[in-house]
């Protein structure tokens, strides 16, 4: 085999292993951002659970106007964890706050907090610089 050969055989190779490692790169970023949406959706939900529970009447295992008190049991969470994260909440009469840390993104957590009008904030730590 001549040199000319050799030589596009080698920068074959070396193109061929860039782009592999440049292919794991997206990967890892597509599994963080699909991890992060993840907790984001349970935390959004366990939100909207919380607002029915400000809601509904104390007779029917509800707050009655106040978020005091509130538990994942009573969002409907039968655990603190799923495939997804492990979650958290802080009450008091007139917000609730639920933090969501990803297991599978050390670090990483989405705090959802709810208001008694039913505005939603949410805050993203430890996501990278990418994360709004």
């Amino acid at each position: 085999m001549g040199f000319q050969q050799t030589l596009y055989i080698a920068f074959g190779v070396i193109i061929v292993g860039i782009s592999v490692f440049v292919a794991i790169g997206f990967a890892g970023k597509q599994q963080d951002s699909a991890v992060r949406d993840a907790v984001t959706q349970d935390c959004l939900r366990l939100a909207a659970e919380a607002r029915i529970y400000y809601k509904k009447p104390a007779f029917m295992g509800g707050g009655q106007g106040s978020f005091d008190g509130v538990t994942l049991q009573d969002m409907g969470f039968t655990s603190e964890s799923n495939e997804n994260g492990s979650y958290a909440v802080k009450a008091d009469a007139d917000e609730c706050v639920i933090i969501g840390t990803a297991l599978d993104v050390p670090g990483s957590t989405v705090s959802v907090s709810v208001d008694a009008n039913g505005g939603i904030q949410m805050e993203y730590a430890g996501w990278g610089a990418e994360t709004k």
